[in-house]
């Protein structure tokens, strides 16, 4: 498991951002098992109190429940990973409509120039 951290936002929440990905993208399926904390904050070289927060934060968004004695989980509810996938690709829209702007392009010179390459991957297809 190998995540790069950067400076630019918590440690927690790039753990968070790293293991919605991972069910989004099917690599954790519902009622997987996550590692235990210990285990986890050793692989990741983290504060276990950090990997603690990410995992509490994930049970509060409904992502996991934890089973006493048992361990942490993903859930089961297959909405969850529909509308978790919905949420991300959501943010990553917003950051590129947001940078898109900021260098000036109108909304319409956006759907353009996305347009134009959705096209040409599908060429290339």
């Amino acid at each position: 498991m190998d995540i790069f951290f950067n400076d630019k936002s918590p440690i927690y929440l790039q753990i968070i951002d790293y293991i919605k990905m991972d069910i989004v993208t099917g690599k954790l399926q519902g009622d997987a098992k996550l590692p235990s904390v210990r285990e986890m904050s050793a692989t990741l070289k983290v504060n276990p109190n950090t990997l603690q927060r990410a995992y509490q934060e994930l049970e509060r968004m409904g992502i996991v429940y934890t089973q006493r004695g048992m361990g942490t989980f993903v859930s089961e509810d297959n909405n969850m990973v529909e509308n978790l996938k919905n949420e991300m690709a959501k943010e990553i829209i917003d950051s590129f409509m947001l940078r898109m702007k900021s260098l000036g392009f109108t909304e319409p010179q956006i759907i353009k120039i996305i347009s134009k390459e959705v096209m040409e991957v599908k060429n290339n297809e």
